[in-house]
């Protein structure tokens, strides 16, 4: 079956940063409704073929808005790692407003997954917000999946790598101050619905990150642990996207 054809365009941060997106129609019976936001792990981006598979399958579900975090590949400015990139996420959910549509969920993936909590903390514009592989606190170094990270964050030659590699421009230097942490902000989503996704096969952060966020959170909230899930949208199958997408449908009923 053919993707769901998508409309690219450029969005701009509350910062200035240009932000490549494409919005994708609905496909289903929501209509205008309902538009839903798309937010990729470290070193994605939503040109990939796997994250646009996932826009597919969401468009049955509501309009997509999906879009490349700052540093990231068409986008402009430097990755921040899950900071600033709150400002990234507020561009796509107001577009997705300007456009027509009336309740926003967020959908986040790995890096992207921490964004959405904080976002819907902190900024309060979304009607749902699902984590999907998210960590629960900053500097989780773990696993060995982790350390990698952490080395192409914190080291010169990792960051060149990462930028060479995956097209991925990481800012230079320590967070100043320290950003509020997802454990943190989760508790400020309320009362808006938080939905948290992680998979018991995860290489990157184990079930105990979450625990911790969804003991963070105030209901309404939701936790699903899956059998054999990998890791962000590399494992996510169809299956697992539809039951979300069904999930947001069942919050704006």
């Amino acid at each position: 079956m053919p993707l769901a054809p998508h409309f690219p365009v450029m969005l701009r941060t509350e910062d200035g940063v240009r932000i490549d997106a494409a919005h994708t129609d609905p496909t289903g019976p929501s209509g205008r409704d309902v538009g839903i936001v798309v937010a990729h792990g470290f070193t994605g981006s939503w040109r990939e073929r796997t994250a646009r598979r996932i826009v597919h399958v969401l468009s049955r579900y509501g309009g997509v808005v999906a879009f490349d975090f700052r540093g990231h590949g068409r986008s402009g400015g430097e990755s921040t790692v899950g900071d600033r990139e709150i400002l990234d996420v507020e561009a796509a959910v107001r577009h997705a407003r300007v456009i027509g549509y009336r309740r926003i969920a967020v959908v986040g993936f790995s890096m992207g997954a921490s964004v959405a909590v904080r976002h819907g903390g902190l900024r309060r514009s979304a009607d749902a917000v699902v984590a999907v592989s998210g960590p629960a606190r900053w500097y989780y170094r773990g696993t060995k999946p982790m350390r990698q990270v952490h080395w192409a964050i914190e080291r010169p030659f990792g960051r060149w790598a990462a930028r060479v590699a995956k097209r991925t421009r990481i800012a230079a230097g320590a967070w100043e101050p320290i950003p509020m942490p997802p454990h943190e902000a989760v508790a400020l989503i309320s009362p808006a619905p938080v939905l948290i996704v992680h998979g018991d096969a995860d290489a990157f952060f184990p079930l105990e990150h979450a625990h911790q966020l969804y003991d963070g959170a105030r209901q309404p909230k939701e936790l699903w642990i899956e059998p054999g899930y990998g890791h962000a949208e590399s494992a996510a199958t169809p299956e697992l996207i539809h039951r979300i997408g069904k999930w947001i449908s069942s919050n704006f009923s």
